[in-house]
């Protein structure tokens, strides 16, 4: 007998194919049709920015805010992408281009308290009933943009529903002046450690994680680092206390995005019995990114925001000995100034070597992923990551950090493991640049060994990297709560 069928309110502040700026944007797009087989339906709110309102371009109105954080607002649904979408059609709140979190200059928008409290807000008001929309069984929030969630649910008059709090990135918190409190909508009551308070400020994040029902992050491993002093980031007393309700659910792969045999994205599609038809796409690559057309150089990919967090400072101080090794590098990130012009200048210094494009193209990351054949995500610490998962799924042998997901998901290519034929990757630690560099010399001395690398890559593309296990985690959760 098939489970009953529940209805999940699942609330963020982007969503692919609509609006993206990470792996946030993957998984929330995602987890509807990951969901459906086990007899879940999943609307998703979202803020109303230009991309989403073009492509909700009609779509009726369900209910008319005269005032919603200092303005006129009207919730709209309708069906893009293949998903079903509520959006907040709030002008003076989310109709401004680029980023969506970050203006012109790359400095937060001051306003973003009042814009994602307006997120949270009408996610509660859909969750108690609105007429023409479906009752959820389950609200599930996403990161600090909709941490407040649970806290509307609580504090302001009507039902309770209950609610999932996903933490994407522990590091983006969403904290705000106390004064704030009354500006959202907030009452006093709210304001205390075990609510909204948060180090003398409102906690978006905070709020979320001490007030939802159950609590997940992205991999097993992340959510045991984040209950440690050194990666909790000063919520880790709070995710202790939360220990029971905790759970770390390993994200996947849209599989039907990520398909190196049918990505129109490439130059040339293959499979696991087609490798060599990779080496097409490695051609295109390097024709694209500036690089020498060198087929039997090992070719290293990076798609990455630029940051300390990503490992981005160590790779740069590594350049000159991959391009010693007679190693190349196409990378596609944008990110701290610092970093960026770090890698201009490597680039500059070393050109037919490393070629890099700035700022984020889907398509080129596709091509990174089948045109490459390793992938660096050297980072200091990841809540999943998806770049290693879709490496796998394309034949690129990932080289990363034993951390988070990323030591969740890449079994390293040790002697044992290569004896019982079970490595796809390459794991390194610490995360220091002399471990970086073993684990470049590791990966080279591997990629000399064609038979053995090609087993790599079939081991690596063979590995269930789907939504399947994971859907099928979160459907219990929300049945343990409906």
């Amino acid at each position: 007998m098939s489970a009953k069928p529940l209805h999940v309110l699942s609330v963020a502040s982007e969503c692919f194919p609509l609006v993206k700026t990470g792996g946030l944007a993957d998984v929330v797009g995602a987890l509807p049709q990951a969901l459906a087989p086990e007899n879940i339906s999943v609307e998703t709110l979202l803020p109303g920015y230009p991309a989403v309102m073009e492509a909700l371009r009609g779509a009726p109105v369900l209910r008319r805010y005269e005032n919603l954080m200092g303005g006129p607002a009207q919730l709209r649904a309708g069906v893009a992408a293949g998903l079903a979408l509520y959006a907040i059609d709030a002008p003076h709140l989310f109709a401004r281009p680029g980023n969506p979190y970050l203006d012109a200059s790359g400095q937060d928008w001051p306003d973003n308290a009042l814009r994602f409290a307006a997120l949270a807000r009408v996610a509660a008001d859909i969750a108690r009933g609105v007429q023409g929309a479906p009752r959820p069984d389950v609200v599930h929030a996403h990161d600090w943009q909709a941490g407040l969630v649970p806290a509307y649910l609580r504090y302001t008059p009507g039902a309770r529903v209950p609610t999932v709090m996903t933490v994407h990135n522990l590091a983006f918190q969403g904290r705000f002046p106390a004064e704030t409190l009354a500006e959202i909508g907030l009452p006093e009551d709210a304001y205390h450690m075990n609510g909204v308070e948060y180090y003398g400020g409102v906690g978006f994040l905070k709020a979320g994680l001490a007030l939802s029902d159950r609590v997940t992050t992205v991999s097993p491993s992340y959510a045991a680092e984040i209950c440690t002093s050194e990666q909790g980031m000063g919520l880790d007393g709070l995710l202790r206390q939360r220990g029971e309700d905790l759970h770390g659910i390993l994200n996947g792969l849209d599989v039907r995005v990520w398909s190196p045999s049918s990505d129109e994205h490439l130059a040339q599609r293959y499979d696991a019995k087609r490798l060599a038809q990779r080496a097409v796409n490695k051609a295109v690559l390097q024709q694209k990114l500036g690089l020498a057309l060198e087929p039997r150089s090992l070719l290293y990919g990076v798609v990455s925001r630029l940051t300390g967090q990503k490992g981005m400072d160590l790779l740069i101080s590594v350049l000159p000995d991959l391009v010693a090794s007679g190693a190349q590098l196409a990378l596609l990130g944008a990110g701290e100034a610092a970093l960026e012009a770090g890698f201009a200048e490597a680039a500059a210094a070393y050109p037919g070597r490393i070629g890099i494009v700035r700022g984020y193209d889907e398509s080129l990351a596709h091509a990174i992923q089948g045109g490459c054949d390793a992938l660096l995500v050297p980072s200091r610490f990841e809540p999943c990551g998806l770049t290693q998962l879709q490496a796998l799924r394309y034949g690129a042998i990932p080289v990363v950090a034993r951390t988070g997901g990323l030591a969740d998901t890449v079994v390293d290519a040790n002697e044992m493991a290569l004896a019982s034929r079970a490595g796809t990757g390459v794991v390194f630690s610490p995360v220091t640049r002399d471990a970086l560099l073993h684990a470049l010399n590791r990966t080279q001395a591997l990629y000399r060994q064609s038979s053995l690398w090609r087993a790599m890559q079939r081991r690596g593309m063979a590995t269930d990297v789907s939504w399947a296990r994971p859907a099928a985690r979160y459907a219990a959760l929300y049945r343990a709560i409906a």
